[in-house]
């Protein structure tokens, strides 16, 4: 009989972690997207903001140059203000993760490395935010002015002479920073 109510209460205690894990996540994530979904969550944060892709890292300079400073920081602005606008559509994909977390979820990410409650996320709502924030993206884009500077930047780029011509998906840029800029919160 001493067994079986170990037993009970082992496992009850397992539940009430389990609850207790998941509220502490619920709690963080809210807080976190809260964070990075408000004006400069992205830009003013250097460890998320979302700067000029790789690709594109010889047309920043050569524009900054030239003297097109604002040009650039206008488009980075942009993309930035894009991901804060769409990152807000995160919190409902994140809270249902961590309502489908089973025990074993739970108990692998307690005594996972530190990163373990975010690695479960991510393998658990990736494929599924970047559905939810592609369109998101393409319409914040548009509202902050981001597509217009994109192009400008490119547009005057690719005019230059003896330069390689370059323009990124921009969409799908931003789509794939904003999420993980989601992640490092």
């Amino acid at each position: 009989e001493d067994v079986i109510e170990d037993t009970n209460q082992s496992e009850l205690s397992e539940q009430e972690v389990a609850k207790a894990l998941k509220e502490a996540l619920t709690i963080g994530i809210r807080k976190g997207v809260d964070r990075v979904s408000k004006v400069d969550g992205y830009l003013k944060d250097p460890e998320i903001k979302i700067p000029m892709p790789r690709e594109a890292k010889q047309v920043e300079e050569k524009l900054r140059m030239l003297g097109q400073d604002q040009m650039v920081d206008d488009a980075i602005e942009s993309m930035n203000r894009a991901a804060e606008d769409a990152s807000s559509e995160a919190k409902e994909s994140f809270i249902t993760a961590v309502k489908e977390l089973t025990l074993l979820d739970v108990m692998n990410i307690l005594n996972g490395e530190d990163s373990a409650a975010t690695n479960y996320l991510e393998n658990h709502t990736r494929s599924q935010l970047v559905e939810k924030f592609k369109p998101k993206i393409k319409t914040s884009l548009d509202k902050v002015g981001a597509t217009k500077h994109w192009n400008s930047v490119f547009t005057y780029y690719n005019k230059l002479p003896f330069v390689k011509k370059v323009n990124p998906d921009l969409e799908d840029y931003v789509t794939n920073k904003a999420i993980d800029g989601l992640f490092v919160q």
